[in-house]
């Protein structure tokens, strides 16, 4: 596995090896939302031999658990013992219920602890936990990743890792179970969470934009699959257009990351932006669409329903176009 330090004040980047501190392994670990992605994490930690303990709020997801290796609990107060709680959950309100108050994790872990969060939240919600963590002695992590489903049952995620350089380190060996690849950006955890944002806003842009392009050829009489292939071959050969080229051609949308998470990250990202005084027209469009896309009832598919909403626009537009005489 490759890990890259990205420093915050350099355009360089440069890849250091962390040499591994056997004694220092942790073997208990705390597992907190365990959906698809947290599910497929921690399946893969267990594999891997490490002690799982995971919160659940309905006993009829335990057997499920049990069957990846996983322990299951109903109860918060028993990962209050674990060095490490891990947290992947869907948003800021997911992440503040479980780290404040006074069943939260914050008030029950141990000093020294690490809460390594990997949820995809608001910049504002990390530095929050971080401070809260911090004031009781416990350290916290923001790991967000990227990737879906697919990709973290095959260890395949990219893993943006931010927070103290001591606390990083202890969580690495979890982290190299679970992604192929960590950059590690810093000791402010809130900044990893930005990156993560930017990058999920830029993947929704470029649906958009694949979308409309598709929905333009299919009118034209054009074959979109050409398109796709010739430019994922030659200036556009990246993950997300070859990945999500093809789905949208082929109009194949079910869930990966779904319509109102990927709303939710588009969102914050525009948040983000307006604090910092830039305007982003492009990804005003975007969130437009999924709201529209959403009201629809597009809510259950995968956020590469932009290329379906991008079409039912198409179509709504001949409609609407006046007849010429």
């Amino acid at each position: 596995m490759a890990n890259d330090t990205l420093g915050s004040q350099s355009s360089n980047s440069a890849i250091v090896e962390f040499p591994l501190n056997k004694s220092a392994v942790p073997q208990r670990i705390g597992f907190v939302g365990l959906g698809r992605m947290g599910s497929a994490m921690a399946a893969n930690l267990a594999a891997a031999k490490f002690e799982v303990v995971g919160f659940v709020r309905q006993a009829d997801e335990m057997d499920r658990l049990v069957r990846l290796g996983i322990s299951p609990t109903l109860n918060m107060a028993d990962l209050f013992g674990c060095d490490i709680v891990i947290s992947m959950l869907p948003d800021d309100a997911a992440v503040r219920s479980v780290v404040f108050g006074p069943h939260g994790l914050a008030s029950g872990m141990k000093p020294g602890a690490i809460h390594l969060s990997m949820s995809t939240i608001s910049t504002d919600a990390a530095a929050g936990a971080a401070k809260e963590h911090a004031s009781r002695k416990q350290g916290y992590v923001a790991a967000p990743v990227f990737g879906n489903p697919d990709a973290a049952k095959e260890h395949q995620l990219f893993i943006i890792a931010a927070g103290a350089e001591s606390d990083v380190a202890r969580c690495r060996p979890l982290l190299e179970k679970i992604g192929q690849r960590i950059f590690t950006v810093g000791d402010d955890p809130s900044h990893a969470n930005l990156i993560k944002l930017f990058g999920n806003m830029m993947t929704a842009t470029t649906l958009e934009m694949l979308g409309e392009t598709i929905a333009t050829l299919r009118r034209r009489g054009l074959d979109p699959q050409l398109f796709v292939d010739i430019l994922t071959n030659t200036m556009f050969a990246g993950r997300a257009h070859k990945i999500y080229g093809n789905r949208i051609v082929h109009q194949e949308y079910a869930p990966g990351f779904t319509m109102p998470l990927a709303f939710k990250d588009v969102r914050l990202a525009l948040a983000e932006a307006k604090r910092a005084g830039v305007p982003m027209p492009s990804v005003e469009v975007v969130r437009d669409r999924m709201t529209a896309g959403i009201a629809r009832g597009h809510a259950d598919l995968d956020w590469s329903g932009l290329g379906l909403i991008a079409d039912e626009e198409a179509s709504a537009a001949r409609v609407r176009a006046p007849a010429i005489f």
